[in-house]
């Protein structure tokens, strides 16, 4: 993925396989350990106003299910000051249209579905899994 491209997670009832983009199964995890694990290695971008989404609650929009609750505290603990935004339901199926990946996951609590818009990597934003100081892809690489 790209700074830009956006990911989506989704809970077991998202009809993953006929949204288009490529399905990445997760079988057997919940849709925040799923969060958890992106988010302790890809950044959200901060050069837009908004960076995470979930599904608003069809019929009650002003509500946040418990499994939004723990969407919200990982990505303030695990990616900054982002708000996961609410968006209507089948604006959330429209833009998971266009992502680069969906993570289908087996979270059977309900709404359980969120995206996120992926930074960029840079001096203080650095991956766990990109070390040095240079900020350089820690391979040994032959001088060619």
């Amino acid at each position: 993925m790209g700074h830009g491209d956006e990911i989506v997670i989704a809970d077991a009832n998202f009809p993953a396989s006929t949204m288009g983009p490529t399905v990445v199964r997760a079988d057997g995890i919940g849709a925040p350990s799923i969060l958890e694990a992106i988010l302790a290695h890809m950044p959200l971008d901060t050069f837009v106003d908004e960076a995470a989404w979930r599904m608003e609650v069809v019929g009650d929009p002003t509500a946040v299910p418990a499994v939004c609750v723990k969407f919200q505290s990982l990505v303030k603990k695990l990616a900054g000051d982002f708000e996961v935004m609410p968006i209507e339901r089948f604006a959330f199926y429209e833009r998971a249209r266009s992502a680069a990946y969906i993570v289908a996951t087996t979270e059977f609590q309900l709404y359980g579905n969120i995206i996120l818009k992926k930074g960029s990597f840079g001096p203080g934003n650095s991956s766990p899994l990109i070390a040095t100081e240079d900020f350089q892809i820690g391979l040994d690489i032959p001088n060619l």
